[in-house]
């Protein structure tokens, strides 16, 4: 089962960023390229029938899987970058974190409105930036197809955040 070979994979880091946090480090993941190809072709059975125009994977390391998993859906795929990191006309939106307040932005021309996009980090957490993602999405005129993980730490709560938005929302590792 992909879930037991996605956490068999990834290394608890304690204490970091911050103490008291274990930090689930998907890096070892990417070393094992058959891994790699079974999580995305699990996105892509777990995607079957939903419309999907475009693939908006998340800085930074929603840019691992989610440009594969466009690739192989056939969609576009378009960054989800942090504020000033996109060179184009942008459309940018401000969160709140815990702590202050974060901004990412996507180029004007990222989508087409009334597209069906779906949106793609690695790891769902309090689901913050996804909701701000979300919610860029919408005012640009796109629609939320759904959202999907490689790991979800279920205990924050994250996707009851994210599950008014929409109703796909798929984790493959859920801790």
């Amino acid at each position: 089962m992909i879930e037991q070979q996605i956490k068999q994979a990834i290394r608890d880091i304690p204490d970091f960023p911050k103490p008291g946090i274990v930090f689930k480090d998907i890096t070892p993941i990417l070393k094992d390229a058959g891994l790699c190809g079974s999580i995305t072709d699990e996105f892509v059975a777990k995607l079957q029938g939903l419309q999907i125009d475009v693939v908006a994977g998340i800085e930074s390391r929603g840019f691992l899987f989610g440009l594969t998993l466009a690739n192989k859906l056939g969609v576009p795929f378009v960054p989800v970058r942090k504020a000033g990191k996109l060179p184009h006309a942008v459309t940018q939106k401000v969160y709140e974190l815990e702590y202050g307040s974060a901004a990412i932005e996507l180029h004007t021309d990222a989508f087409e409105p009334g597209s069906h996009v779906l949106i793609h980090d690695d790891l769902l957490a309090t689901g913050g930036t996804v909701s701000a993602a979300s919610e860029l999405i919408l005012e640009m005129g796109g629609k939320v197809a759904g959202f999907t993980f490689v790991v979800g730490l279920g205990f924050l709560n994250g996707r009851e955040r994210i599950k008014p938005l929409s109703d796909t929302i798929i984790v493959l590792a859920e801790y």
